[in-house]
């Protein structure tokens, strides 16, 4: 298996340090406000990332984290009259919300930033000794900087270089420090602001420290993975880096791997650009399973452009795999299996043996998703081609019952595909918002087969087209009248 290591800039093998054991840490949101579609992307990206390790068998310890104190979730506090605390498990809480509904897995450990506050403490007072950090008074407290000059290879994941830097005209300038790269791993407290006790008097952490400490404390000195979005590459992780390896002397972490942008006319999502999508009102119009097939239908290092078009593809590709697979229960379920052989039966059963090992050569490929559904989409468009010659011998009936189950398989993978198929279509009335009940659906289908029975057809063509008329499909098989919802 191949992964694209950030730090090296290519795709490598992927060998964990410790054979078959993966420590992953990604880095999860500041909880200061509702989630937008980009939390989702990187979500589902670590999400799959964990599931096919796994899947491998992989033992996988990942770790994701909250940050729980910052300036916005100050802000914001200050801003509608609450503490501090209220705000971060406000939104902690509702972080679960939207994660549960796209499929999200909750990771094996998921730390809070002010909890571990003597870890942070812990590093902090070792750089200090290793000359790696200094102090800056700040009145009744001190502040603390890393000086990014003392720890020479300070730009290698983001390839950027010191001298560079030092010249460009967007650093801002702080008389405070040494140099104006150098970034803070403590702050001292400010009138009105959280602050915990330190050798360096009242204060909290930096945002980058936090992480550092959060993922040496769960998952050693070095790590295989350490992720996120691409925005993070600088300067959060870069300045994880530095302080991680001038704490430990270790490689701080084997892979970086970082998920692209979600772009809006082709512009990165941002709150300053008013164009920012969040993941609940999103799924006020989709279906959470429909989201999460539109994030991972790209590969995961590319931006993926928003557009509600996609997303309402995604819904019908959906739909085709849930139609698919009712239509294998009724082809199963309808006749009793005779000796019978179909002659495109040795071209679908070679399409499903080689399914599995497609599906996971594109996986292997650096988690390509975008290629993983596609082989699946093809299998399941050949499925329906097949079914076409309404197949019945006893052999081409169990393909289909085993084809129906490794869809399901390897959708576990990308948690796709996993619902009933009828589920699908009681949950699409829902975020359709069709107002007409499944009890209402199903005493309409009785009065048009009492109407076709008794051949009154104007009765039996009216209630159909009501129904088409709310959204609903029927379509007849032998011996019984389905419905669908109309995408």
């Amino acid at each position: 298996m191949k992964v694209f290591n950030t730090l090296t800039g290519r795709l490598e093998e992927f060998e964990p340090i410790n054979n078959r054991k993966v420590g992953i840490y990604a880095c999860g949101v500041t909880v200061y406000d509702l989630c937008h579609i980009g939390h989702a992307r990187s979500a589902v990206v670590f999400d799959v990332i964990v599931r096919y390790l796994r899947y491998l068998g992989y033992d996988v310890k990942f770790v994701r984290n909250f940050t729980d104190i910052d300036d916005k979730i100050i802000n914001r506090a200050n801003k509608e009259g609450v503490s501090w605390k209220e705000i971060a498990e406000k939104y902690t809480e509702e972080y679960y919300k939207d994660m549960d509904r796209l499929g999200i897995a909750r990771a094996d450990i998921e730390p809070k930033a002010t909890e571990h506050i003597k870890e942070m403490i812990e590093i902090i007072q070792k750089l200090i000794e290793k000359g790696y950090a200094y102090q800056v008074d700040e009145g009744d407290a001190k502040s603390v900087y890393f000086s990014v000059e003392r720890f020479p290879s300070y730009g290698k994941l983001s390839k950027k270089k010191i001298d560079e830097l030092m010249s460009g005209a967007r650093v801002e300038v702080d008389e405070r420090k040494k140099s104006p790269l150098d970034f803070a791993l403590w702050k001292a407290s400010k009138p009105g602001e959280p602050w915990w006790d330190s050798p360096w008097g009242k204060g909290r952490p930096g945002w980058h420290i936090e992480c550092s400490a959060m993922s040496i404390k769960y998952l050693g000195e070095t790590l295989d993975i350490h992720g996120g979005g691409v925005d993070l590459i600088f300067p959060h992780h870069e300045n994880e880096i530095a302080q991680s390896e001038a704490f430990t002397g270790k490689t701080f972490a084997k892979y970086w791997i970082h998920n692209g942008f979600v772009t809006m006319n082709k512009e990165k999502m941002s709150k300053s650009l008013g164009n920012v999508l969040n993941i609940r009102d999103l799924l006020e119009i989709y279906d959470a399973e429909a989201l999460r097939l539109f994030l991972l239908s790209s590969h995961y290092r590319s931006p993926i452009e928003f557009a509600h078009e996609y997303v309402k593809e995604a819904e019908a590709t959906l739909d085709r795999v849930y139609s698919t697979m009712m239509r294998i229960e009724d082809l199963i379920a309808s006749d009793s299996p005779k000796d019978e052989n179909n002659q495109d039966f040795k071209r679908i059963q070679s399409e499903f043996e080689n399914l599995k090992s497609e599906f996971e050569k594109a996986m292997d490929e650096d988690f390509n998703t975008a290629r993983a559904v596609a082989v699946i989409f093809e299998f399941i468009k050949e499925l329906n081609r097949f079914m076409d010659k309404k197949p019945s011998g006893k052999e081409e009936v169990n393909l289909l019952f085993n084809s129906k189950k490794i869809i399901r398989e390897l959708g576990s993978v990308l948690n796709l595909f996993q619902r009933e198929p009828i589920q699908w279509y009681r949950d699409l009335l829902k975020i359709k918002k069709i107002e007409i009940t499944e009890d209402e659906i199903n005493r309409l289908i009785e009065e048009r087969t009492q109407a076709r029975k008794n051949k009154d057809w104007q009765r039996a063509d009216s209630i159909r087209e009501e129904l088409f008329s709310k959204g609903i499909i029927l379509e007849d098989k032998p011996g019984k009248t389905i419905w669908k919802v109309k995408i």
